[in-house]
């Protein structure tokens, strides 16, 4: 996630170091803070890789500063991983919302609605926090703990607002008509929680 956000922010804009961790950090950094000593090493692969270059410029004092820019190479390869993330980037939340942040640059509408439409199917399918003695997701309606059942009623409700988004989303980027019930809204049944167990943590 770290290399997807460092290749996103600078295909936006070249950027000071300290400007890219404060952009980095208000994206992840309320639920996976960004260290100075996580950053500059995957700024530094990236380089050597080719992907990002420095360029010096004069400083306020003694020092002179560097911005951080992408590469020919390194914004083609922020395209392939937008393309074809990987299934940790469709399955967490956080991870997912960082790809989404910088889904825009990937130009070809039906290949964004289609890395949206497998973030639809995660969410589509039934799951849990919790599960019972014969391995059933457990659904608010049945747990008797308050505090477990308020964690299954808050993921219900979040799970219902992104899949109606996806869905929403799909739709515009593929110009189709609405399908299913991706936007479906099942706070009132008993079902299992689609996606409830998705925490991003």
């Amino acid at each position: 996630m770290l290399t997807l956000a460092i290749l996103g922010f600078l295909y936006d804009q070249p950027l000071h170091g300290y400007e890219l961790k404060s952009r980095i950090t208000g994206l992840t950094g309320h639920v996976r803070p960004v260290s100075d000593g996580a950053l500059y090493p995957a700024i530094t692969r990236l380089e050597k890789a080719g992907l990002l270059d420095r360029r010096t410029e004069p400083g306020t004092g003694a020092v002179p500063r560097q911005t951080l820019a992408l590469t020919a190479a390194g914004r083609a390869e922020l395209r392939r991983r937008l393309a074809d993330p990987e299934q940790a980037e469709i399955t967490d939340q956080i991870r997912f919302f960082a790809l989404a942040a910088f889904l825009h640059h990937l130009a070809d509408p039906a290949r964004q609605a289609a890395v949206l439409r497998r973030r639809l199917d995660f969410l589509e399918a039934p799951s849990s926090f919790f599960y019972d003695g014969r391995g059933r997701p457990v659904t608010a309606e049945r747990e008797p703990n308050p505090f477990r059942r308020g964690m299954l009623l808050v993921a219900r409700a979040s799970g219902a607002a992104e899949r109606a988004w996806l869905a929403e989303t799909i739709e515009q980027l593929t110009g189709a008509g609405p399908g299913g019930s991706a936007g479906s809204d099942s706070a009132g049944s008993g079902a299992a929680e689609p996606g409830a167990a998705d925490s991003g943590a």
